[in-house]
């Protein structure tokens, strides 16, 4: 794990490296795992709340076992405030919803055929079915949403859903833009990926009758955590492995989406460089990615993008002090920990 959501990265820590102190997705899990497990039924059941003849995809869909990352920020903020309860579970639930609602779309629009090492419902039965479907998942999740007692449950995963679907159409406009700047960038990561993050955190902390700072502390641990997971599945596209990414390498420049390490290169390229780029991703095809790197790495492009993450995960860590500073914080911090030693292996890797 630390799955980008979309695929697993390179394999599991080892049980060695735990026994040396280092934090592992099992060892953040663990804790948690019951509240997971919860999650994960109370979603197999949402296939009864569609028409039975659409009720496959709904299965198929929901029961995609995933590494369930913005139900963890969900009960691990929830803890760190106070009490977990049944609320939670559904918050949970709801955001999951949203969150599998956009990669339908994101498949249909990238034209992916594996996600999460299986076809994707677009493979399996079309784009069509894939866009429609996801579209009842959005709302479904807003059905669930507006269950609650309160309105601002319904409201805040509304507006999330909005902006995710906004930062999506951003970067959509963007395309072999090469002049897109590294500011527009950062906004569309903050919009498309870091808001259910942020969403995530911030509910949790809502649910558990957090106090407005506290609150907006998770928000932001949220925001700057997501930033920072978006980056390094960026980075894991152009220099990862096939089976650590789950898919063919490459695929964000097949679709003419420049991140970050692009974007590092470009500010520092000569024009031959860039004219050289330019003809490699307007030609795309696997033999392209090779030549890509290389360009790459003549101006440290993966270095420069591995240390902003750092910055981010920085950024994520500092927020989490006006919490209470108590154990239950804890697998907040262990968790902006594993994903920069995540980020740390696919430097030493490569």
């Amino acid at each position: 794990m630390f799955a980008a959501e979309t695929r697993p990265v390179a394999g599991p820590v080892s049980d060695a490296l735990n026994k040396e102190g280092l934090v592992t997705w099992k060892s953040i899990a663990g804790p948690i795992e019951p509240f997971l497990e919860a999650v994960a039924a109370r979603l197999a059941r949402q296939v009864r709340e569609f028409d039975p003849d659409i009720a496959p995809y709904a299965e198929y869909t929901l029961t995609g076992q995933g590494k369930q990352l913005r139900p963890a920020l969900v009960v691990l903020s929830a803890r760190a405030i106070g009490r977990v309860t049944d609320f939670h579970v559904t918050v949970a639930v709801i955001i999951e919803m949203v969150h599998l609602a956009t990669l339908a779309h994101d498949d249909v629009m990238d034209e992916a055929e594996v996600r999460r090492g299986r076809p994707t419902l677009a493979a399996n039965w079309g784009n069509e079915i894939a866009v429609l479907f996801g579209d009842c998942l959005f709302a479904q999740a807003l059905k669930l949403a507006a269950s609650f007692p309160t309105p601002e449950i319904c409201r805040a995963v509304a507006m999330a859903t909005n902006t995710v679907c906004s930062g999506e159409i951003l970067q959509t406009r963007q395309r072999r833009n090469f002049q897109f700047t590294q500011a527009e960038y950062f906004k569309v990561l903050e919009m498309k990926t870091a808001e259910l993050f942020a969403l995530s955190c911030d509910l949790g902390a809502c649910l558990a009758a957090a106090p407005a700072p506290q609150r907006a502390a998770l928000r932001e641990f949220g925001l700057a955590l997501g930033t920072a997971y978006q980056v390094y599945d960026d980075c894991l596209d152009l220099f990862g492995s096939e089976a650590a990414a789950g898919k063919s390498l490459g695929t964000d420049l097949a679709k003419g989406k420049l991140t970050l390490p692009v974007l590092c290169f470009w500010e520092h390229a000569s024009a031959l460089e860039k004219s050289e780029f330019q003809s490699l991703v307007g030609n795309w095809d696997l033999a392209a990615l090779n030549p890509v790197i290389e360009l790459l790495s003549r101006y440290d492009a993966l270095e420069e993008s591995l240390a902003v993450i750092e910055q981010y995960v920085d950024r994520a860590r500092q927020a989490l002090n006006v919490l209470p500073d108590t154990a239950e914080r804890g697998g907040l911090n262990q968790l902006a920990d594993f994903l920069a030693r995540q980020a740390n292996l696919l430097g030493a890797r490569v």
